[in-house]
């Protein structure tokens, strides 16, 4: 296993593992987690994102409307009906 040193402030360092202690964890396993999850993304949460806001964009130029027809349930599955 590799060795890694990162410089941060102290208040920063401090603050870390009071969060740490509190989650009964260590500031090197949560660093060593995150390292490897960064590694490991593949983007998958980008193209998601990217994803959402294509179809929000997308909802916003489409104007449907049902021309003020009320539909029921009969209506939408009549053609489903076995007469």
């Amino acid at each position: 296993m590799a060795n890694l040193t990162i410089t941060v402030d102290d208040e920063t360092l401090k603050r870390a593992r009071i969060r740490a202690l509190e989650r009964g964890e260590s500031v090197n396993a949560y660093l060593a987690d995150q390292l490897r999850k960064y590694a490991e993304d593949d983007g998958e949460d980008e193209r998601q994102q990217r994803t959402v806001t294509r179809l929000l964009e997308l909802s916003k130029t489409i104007s449907g409307t049902s021309g003020g027809r009320e539909w029921s349930r009969e209506d939408l599955y009549d053609d489903r009906r076995i007469s």
